[in-house]
């Protein structure tokens, strides 16, 4: 048999009106029924220069939820009704009931300078018998004070909202609200002087500005946004802790229970304290805007400088260079140049990966490096060599200009830089195209490239600032990749053009390093098979290339790789036990698998969500190891560090500290909830106006 819905009371005839004399600050114990409407009638006066708050606190003492009791507020311009036990709906249609409610009233506007205003609370139920207690309050502190700290009580039924108004020559304000206790989870909105006032979890998010809150919360508001020059701080706490990251309560299902049954909740109570002060002033932001190009513009100044000298030395240069290819008056020959104003010694030996007596340094000053403005950086600006190989030394192929030999300009300092030569100006042969051993000098795009791939980084890095969230972080890190990439293909350009990676493969893996970047925001978290996938390719990578860098580029792959691999272990390890033949080379490149392995099988283990910082970990971790791989094999090599690119590499690893220190203070985080992440919020600390991250922005760049 179908249960029957219980049959409500019916009013026995004309109901009963009882209309009573109230007073403030007076519990009143009372009972209504069907046939019983109690009016509770009060007055106070409201002057125009000082705003009271005043606030209707009921409970209600018997337990009928089928047959709750309605109180209704009529006011001058607006009525407030509520029915108790209250019912607030969370997420999946929860339903939780309180007993215990109390609202602020809406604050009517007088034009006299002292009024006598009269409000009526109205109480009723369908109820056979139900007993309550009624209580009307002044609230003390209504109106928030500048800079001065106030402390409250909130619950989901029993919600708070003060007034502030702005004071002369304030334009801005920041609203912060803190809390000792993460939950329960609150909401903290920004309302016009309007009624009525939107103060429960169901309709606090209707109007205004609002932020969900767990221990901190900050609103910066405008005057010019408020035509009464004042607002409402309202503070709502929620009946559920989902929205701030917390987790659901449980929701019992009793035998024979309805599954829409109410839950009551019982004390879920905050503590919590209001802080309204000054915003930043508009000096402010002028001197820090000014800050931030004064900055830009030290640079630009320090470049020019640099630049300037620079010229000066090289015209120097040309004039002494000039008198000492003159004949002496004496001999009748050139004079000779002394080394110490080359700053380098003869080029006497090969240095790391260099290509003879031309070639011992790089052109843009890792070690010292001074070539002939015929002879730039280990050839030839018109000449063209081979590669020289244990049985070959280097010989120029051909003359284009000339017939003065290598060992007549490879002592000679370099006298302008060549990126201004295109192209079509070099002498070129057929065979460049398919013979790995004929190499052109080709001393800038990379640079480009690299340059371009910075400014882009900004871009997106700006965009992704604008809404930091795990979709978008991807924007922030693409071109990190690409400059990882850059940067390593660029230090392997400088002593290995002859077997560098062409644009197209260069940037087909970093294609392919982009594509991967998606897929882990999308199919990342938690797939197991997308791991392993990745795992794999990987250590495949770094095999290759730790096989490009140790044979340099001598090698090929293709259908007989394996063939060739077994041949190498058979006759290396099998007929007889041969050592590496570059050690130095091995035991690095050694070092850099087990660090590449270990990244892979970290992500495989323990499969991070944020996939797009992880990969960002694996292309700086290989940036830093080539690098040192290439300090240490120049070091190696008998080559030397110069001192300004030892400063340079000094003082961008001290600089590089600061910033990774204001970097980890984790000040945000798109991984958590916004009130979860408002957690670790703090205030500006250079010029008022920029944070740790900020500066972690400034320092990086």
């Amino acid at each position: 048999l179908l249960a029957l819905p219980p049959t409500l009371p019916q009013p026995r005839g004309p109901r009963r009106v009882v209309e009573k004399e109230a007073s403030f600050d007076t519990a009143y114990a009372d009972w209504v029924d069907a046939d019983l409407l109690n009016i509770y009638a009060f007055n106070h006066s409201v002057r125009r220069n000082r705003t009271e708050g005043v606030r209707v606190s009921v409970n209600v003492l018997s337990d009928h939820k089928d047959l709750p009791v309605l109180f209704v507020v009529r006011q001058k311009e607006a009525v407030v009704s509520f029915q108790v036990p209250l019912i607030l709906r969370g997420l999946y249609q929860r339903k939780y009931a309180y007993q215990e409610v109390s609202r602020t009233l809406c604050q009517p506007q007088t034009k006299a300078e002292v009024e006598t205003q009269h409000f009526y609370v109205d109480v009723s139920t369908l109820s056979l018998n139900a007993s309550y207690q009624l209580r009307v309050t002044r609230v003390e502190n209504f109106v928030l004070r500048t800079n001065e700290r106030f402390g409250f009580n909130a619950t989901a039924a029993q919600p708070q909202y003060f007034k502030y108004e702005f004071p002369a020559g304030v334009d801005s304000v920041i609203v912060k609200v803190t809390s000792a206790m993460a939950f329960p989870c609150s909401v903290i909105s920004i309302q016009d002087i309007l009624c009525p006032v939107y103060d429960l979890d169901n309709n606090v998010a209707f109007i205004g500005m609002y932020q969900t809150m767990t221990k901190k919360a900050a609103i910066t508001v405008q005057k010019k946004d408020f035509p009464s020059n004042s607002f409402y701080v309202v503070v709502v706490v929620k009946t559920e802790d989902e929205a701030c990251g917390g987790a659901l309560p449980y929701y019992p299902l009793s035998k024979g229970a309805s599954p829409d049954e109410p839950v009551d909740q019982h004390n879920r109570q905050k503590m919590l304290e209001v802080t309204v002060s000054p915003a930043i002033t508009s000096e402010a932001y002028v001197s820090s805007v000014l800050f931030c190009l004064g900055i830009f513009l030290s640079f630009y100044v320090l470049t020019l400088l640099i630049a300037c000298w620079e010229s000066c030395r090289q015209h120097k240069r040309k004039g002494l260079l000039a008198a000492m290819d003159s004949p002496s008056l004496d001999t009748g020959h050139g004079r000779s140049i002394p080394d110490s104003f080359l700053g380098h010694a003869p080029y006497d030996g090969c240095g790391y990966g260099s290509f003879g007596n031309g070639s011992s340094s790089s052109a843009e000053g890792l070690t010292d490096s001074v070539a002939s403005a015929d002879v730039p950086y280990g050839y030839a600006g018109q000449e063209q060599f081979k590669r020289r190989t244990p049985s070959a030394p280097l010989r120029p192929l051909s003359i284009a200009m000339g017939e003065r030999s290598l060992e007549n300009v490879a002592g000679r300092p370099r006298l302008d830089s060549l990126s201004s030569v295109e192209e079509d100006d070099y002498d070129t042969l057929a065979d460049i195209d398919y013979d790995k051993n004929v190499i052109r000098t080709k001393h800038f795009g990379l640079f480009y490239a690299m340059g371009t791939a910075l400014m882009m980084e900004g871009l997106l890095s700006a965009c992704y600032h604008v809404c930091p969230n795990y979709t978008n972080f991807q924007f922030d890190t693409s071109f990190m990749y690409m400059i990882a990439g850059l940067c390593m293909l660029k230090l392997y350009q400088k002593r290995h053009p002859d077997i560098n990676a062409s644009a197209y493969s260069a940037y087909a893996c970093l294609a392919l390093v982009i594509f991967f970047s998606v897929l882990g925001v999308v199919f990342g978290k938690g797939n197991t098979a997308f791991w392993i996938v990745f795992s794999v390719m990987h250590i495949v990578a770094t095999l290759l290339l730790s096989t490009q860098l140790y044979y340099m580029g001598r090698w090929k792959l293709d259908s007989g790789i394996l063939r060739r691999i077994l041949h190498v272990l058979y006759t290396d390890c099998v007929r007889q036990c041969s050592g590496p033949m570059y050690v130095d080379r091995m035991v690095l490149l050694v070092m850099g698998n087990i660090i590449n392995w270990s990244l892979a099988a970290y992500g495989l283990i323990v499969r991070p969500n944020d996939f797009a910082s992880y990969l960002l970990a694996i292309g700086i971790c290989n940036l830093l190891l080539y690098f040192a791989f290439y300090i240490i094999m120049k070091l190696r090599s008998g080559e030397r560090i110069q001192l300004i690119p030892l400063l340079c590499i000094v003082g961008t690893s001290v600089v590089w500290g600061f910033a990774l220190f204001f970097f980890f203070q984790g000040l945000s985080t798109w991984q958590k909830t916004p009130a979860e992440s408002r957690e670790h919020n703090r205030d500006c600390i250079l010029l008022d106006f920029f944070d740790d991250h900020d500066i972690w922005h400034f320092l990086s760049s």
